[in-house]
């Protein structure tokens, strides 16, 4: 019976914390009206723990593999930086990809808990950087799309 509910050679504290890390990076994205919302970094660090989880009981060079994963990543985010009317959008969302790989790379290699203070540690600045840019316009400047919580319309 216990063979029913292995997930070897992953673990279901492997996949909690990378479903609570994912979450944790999606619902910031997703409140706030980006791509790269919870399904979707979910499925990120998913992906790159299974393969890291993969990877760490096979022999392989694991540098190896997170440089494939890195690879397939860089083309995720390039898919939601987009250039429109001048202007670029979605960088902020492709590098919240690369975080999300190196949070699922962390958990793939045992390192669960210093992927959930990584994970703790770059939401609170996305929150914090989000709160700050609210309260001092200028700091926009650089921005290029107005987010829900500007209290404008997109």
């Amino acid at each position: 019976m216990t063979e029913v509910f292995s997930l070897y050679p992953l673990s279901w504290t492997g996949l909690f914390f990378a479903l609570i890390c994912g979450t944790m990076f999606g619902l910031e994205r997703q409140i706030l009206g980006k791509p790269v919302g919870i399904r979707t970094s979910i499925l990120i660090i998913f992906s790159v723990y299974i393969f890291m989880g993969i990877a760490t009981h096979i022999y392989v060079d694991h540098v190896k593999i997170i440089g494939q994963i890195i690879t397939g990543v860089g083309f995720l985010g390039g898919g939601v930086i987009i250039a429109k009317e001048g202007m670029i959008q979605g960088m902020t969302s492709a590098a919240t990809i690369w975080v999300l790989t190196a949070i699922g790379v962390l958990i793939g290699l045992g390192h669960t808990v210093l992927g959930v203070k990584v994970a703790c540690i770059i939401s609170i600045i996305l929150l914090f950087l989000s709160y700050i840019e609210r309260k001092f316009p200028f700091l926009r400047r650089g921005r290029h799309k107005p987010t829900p919580l500007d209290g404008e319309i997109i």
